[in-house]
């Protein structure tokens, strides 16, 4: 995956526009774990090509084979493609993507009960697709009449997502696809990573209705957080009202305690994003690593046990983020009627439950000096005002090495048990895990005055 920060569109020298210097709020380092949500017309076929160990899908077929049900309605075009032949079979050669939207009905959806359940999770803030790259909003917008009030549910859904996530007391979000809108495009369908960036809209009309949707948002739902999709329109950068330098100014002074990603193709971000990428040391900006619990965002039916994290993989990874600086947003894709899939419900409690335990570990920490070692036992760092939390990655050994640095420091497992150690002739400190806490995904343990 690339590293949109990179991305820093035309240059305009003397006239550049003038953005905004917020920086990443306290809030959103402290929370560590969000949700993503993304539940759109592709949740109605709610499929695509299977992917994980053993798959081999070479890079020019990449595309036409996606791996996220989400974009669905770019590679039912891919005339020939796997989802092309299943789409003209289930649904027959005359319906279109769009015609999806009369079929999908919300009606399990119970925005109180879906929040709580991502809020027991461990979720501290809730990103829901606004509009992802179909076009097709979830919200009431006055921009155009393909939206969730007007056809198939017939709900604002993000409203009813905000106020519930409110409710709960976490922090809401927006994500929005700023570069790509199927919908009010014209292009052949996307089958390269060149395709991506060539088939986009980049004239003013569309930069208008983007910034006229995205300030929709801002003044109807006050979003915490702006999750901005692959890039801005070009006719949308440079210094106009309607350009996204005064857009992120209108956010900013609409919610001051806000923050923004980095997927706008401009000189500015907040949060750097890591898409499906495994990071290997501590990155000094706060950053977000955000994947799916299988390999799509939106819910593939296809995926079972063995193409999703269990609740133990998604603990490991919450962790190994936290100890590199970053966030999770890790992904919930509903079925089409708004449920969550007992898949996706089974590693998400038990996330929780560690949470409930482990969480003073994770919440409000900061990294360490380094985020694990290069030799021994898997494990990985914290720190709080309570000390510095080493986390077992695999308790199940019995044992953990403990670093020089706690050679003076008072010991204790996340039960409150004691510490007990040895250590051979180099020196070196080995503790032993609790019976108790050896059957944990990742068992804790802080040392105070490190």
């Amino acid at each position: 995956m690339m590293n949109f920060e990179k991305r820093t569109g035309p240059d305009f020298g003397t006239a550049a526009p003038v953005y905004p210097t917020n920086g990443v709020p306290d809030w959103y380092r402290d929370a560590k774990l969000g949700f993503f949500v993304h539940w759109g017309l592709y949740s109605v076929p709610a499929w695509a090509v299977q992917h994980g160990d053993g798959v081999n899908i070479p890079t020019e077929d990449a595309y036409a084979w996606h791996q996220y049900a989400e974009w669905y309605g770019n590679t039912v075009r891919i005339a020939g493609s796997p989802t092309w032949e299943r789409h003209q079979r289930l649904f027959g050669p005359g319906t279109s993507y769009e015609d999806l939207a009369d079929r999908w009905d919300a009606s399990a959806f119970d925005a109180d009960s879906f929040v709580g359940e991502l809020v027991d999770a461990g979720a501290r803030y809730i990103v829901p697709t606004t509009k992802h790259h179909e076009g097709f909003c979830l919200w009431g917008t006055e921009t155009t009449g393909f939206n969730a009030v007007a056809r198939g549910p017939r709900r604002d859904l993000i409203a009813e997502f905000q106020a519930a996530t409110r409710r709960a007391g976490a922090k809401f979000g927006v994500y929005y696809s700023g570069a790509l809108d199927w919908h009010v495009s014209d292009f052949p369908p996307i089958e390269s990573d060149t395709d991506l960036f060539r088939y986009r809209r980049n004239d003013e009309h569309f930069a208008r209705y983007s910034a006229a949707q995205l300030d929709e948002l801002i003044e109807r739902f006050s979003p915490d957080l702006l999750w901005n999709d692959i890039e801005w329109p070009d006719g949308g950068k440079a210094g106009d009202d309607y350009a996204v330098a005064a857009l992120l100014r209108r956010y900013f002074d609409a919610v001051p305690d806000g923050v923004v990603n980095d997927r706008w193709g401009v000189p500015y971000h907040g949060f750097l994003t890591r898409e499906y990428t495994d990071i290997p040391e501590i990155i000094p900006e706060p950053w977000e690593s955000t994947r799916g619990l299988g390999y799509s965002f939106g819910f593939n039916q296809d995926e079972d046990s063995r193409h999703s994290l269990s609740g133990a993989a998604l603990i490991r990874l919450l962790v190994d983020v936290v100890a590199k600086n970053g966030n999770l947003l890790i992904n919930v894709g509903p079925a089409a009627d708004g449920s969550i899939p007992a898949l996706q419900r089974s590693a998400m409690r038990e996330l929780g439950g560690w949470l409930r335990a482990n969480g003073d570990a994770i919440y409000g920490t900061r990294p360490w000096i380094r985020m694990g070692e290069p030799t021994g036992s898997p494990r990985r760092y914290t720190r709080s005002a309570a000390g510095v939390h080493m986390h077992v990655l695999d308790p199940t050994t019995g044992t953990a090495e403990l670093p020089a640095e706690f050679d003076e420091s008072a010991l204790r497992w996340v039960d409150g048990s004691a510490v007990e150690s040895t250590s051979d002739a180099s020196g070196v400190r080995t503790a032993t895990i609790p019976s108790a806490l050896r059957a944990e995904a990742v068992a804790v343990l802080t040392a105070s005055g490190v």
